[in-house]
Formats: structure tokens, sequence, C-alpha cells
């Protein structure tokens, strides 16, 4: 809840500029008999041991987050379900570290967390084929938790270990003036010095980004939620859009892997 009103390609992923296509595999259509074959299906090419299809091994889209009072944490479960919804893509969900010590957690009144979503730290990006962070914001820009684990990145930021990676965001504000969209576009120099793809949702949510007859957080930068005084609970629209963001974002990682 917001109180506040070069690169190194990677081995699944397309570089920028690549066409949308299947690479043009001379040996695509060669049957190789043996123990190890491939079948090709739907232009994925799936292994084949002793006679037996294997499944093919799913895309990953980490969505990584920070949640105080619960509202960050709800969306990206909702946008885990759009992402769930595009076959052989798996969205996976992580926290970022607490800063803040228990005895002010305490004091703020902030529930306790379970452990059904582990934490994770900056090395375990380099695992995902996509992320999509979400966070409160603070006067305008990220939490200082989501901010700290940006600064945990540096090794792979000296590496450009995430060169490449289609990423994005979704935020939580206090108000309708609290930062919706500048919480999302001052994020965006985080992915820039990583050399991370920026995946804006722009209004592929069709008409219900322009609908004006109830409160909705969310903008083109990404899904949203307003949470008032920490007790307004998101609308069936705004989980929507989240659910469509994370539909959205699926479907361009796909678009790479096929590529790549």
């Amino acid at each position: 809840m917001g109180k506040g009103g070069g690169c190194v390609p990677s081995k699944q992923r397309a570089p920028a500029g690549v066409a949308d296509q299947d690479p043009t595999d001379p040996e695509r259509n060669t049957h190789v008999s043996g123990q190890n074959q491939t079948s090709s299906t739907n232009n994925t090419t799936t292994p084949v041991q002793d006679g037996v299809l294997q499944s093919a091994k799913k895309l990953r889209i980490f969505l990584v987050f920070y949640s105080m009072y619960g509202h960050v944490e709800l969306m990206a479960k909702t946008i885990k379900k759009g992402v769930d919804s595009v076959e052989g893509i798996e969205g996976v969900l992580y926290r970022v570290p607490e800063t803040l010590p228990p005895d002010v957690l305490a004091q703020m009144r902030v529930p306790q967390k379970d452990n059904e979503v582990p934490v994770i730290s900056a090395e375990g990006l380099v695992e995902a084929d996509g992320l999509l962070f979400g966070f409160p914001t603070r006067y305008g820009s990220m939490a200082a938790q989501m901010k700290a684990f940006f600064d945990s990145m540096w090794g792979l930021w000296e590496q450009q270990t995430l060169a490449g990676v289609p990423a994005g965001f979704f935020v939580s504000t206090g108000t309708q003036g609290g930062g919706q969209e500048t919480t999302a576009w001052t994020a965006v120099t985080q992915l820039a010095h990583h050399g991370m793809l920026y995946v804006p949702i722009g209004y592929t949510f069709g008409a219900g980004m322009f609908k004006m007859d109830s409160i909705r957080g969310g903008s083109p930068y990404g899904a949203g939620v307003f949470s008032g005084d920490g007790t307004r609970e998101p609308n069936e629209t705004e989980l929507a859009l989240a659910e469509h963001q994370g539909r959205y974002m699926a479907t361009i990682v796909k678009r790479f892997a096929r590529s790549s």
C-alpha cells in the first residue's frame, strides 16, 4: 500500500529485431533414428526417449514483489493466473527481502507474512525467462524494500546477465494521484541499466482501459490497484487488468522463445 500521495544474449531469447518466426533449420524435418529423437508439433520440438513423448519444459516468468499490506501480493497471484493460462508458460511467485525490523513492522500493524511464497535473492533471477516486478509506491516511486533489492543486483548488472530479458511492473498506490504511472516509469531506469526489455501493457486491455464509471488503478505502464488507507480491496476491473497483464506478458515471452 502506498502512503505517499554490452548485452549478453540469452540462450532462450532472440536478440532485438529478430522476426517472430522459426529460424530456418535444415535438420528440422530430418528423422533421427535411435534412442534420442525429436518430435515437432505446433512449431515446438519435444524430446522422445525410448518411444515415449516427453513433456517440454515450461518457460517461467518470475513475479517478484514486495507487499506490505497484501495488495501487491493479491495482484501478483492474479497475474500468475494470467501467465499460467498460456500454454507452455508458468508463473512463479517470489518475495523480496524485508528491510524493516520486526518491531517497526509491528508498530505499523503489518500482517505476518506466510511461508507460501519464498524469498528470492538477486542471483535467483537468472533462472527466469521473463520478469514482472510488483511494489507499492513511496512518494511516487518504488518502496525502499524493492529499491534495496534492485541495488543488490549489481553483480548481475556488471555481467549484464539479464540483458534481453522481457520485464515489466505492477504497482499499488494509496490514492488516485499517488503514482500509478510515476511509480512504474521511474522504475524503468532499473531495467535500462541491466539491458532488460521493458514490456508495458499499453492499451491492450481494450475498452476496460477507457471506462470511467468506477475507480480503477492501472495504466499503460502496467496493472495497478488503489489501496486507500489499506482497507480497500482491488475491484473486479483491477483484477481483470492484472490477469490480462500476466497473459499478455506470457505471450511476449513465448514469442521470444519461439523465435530464438
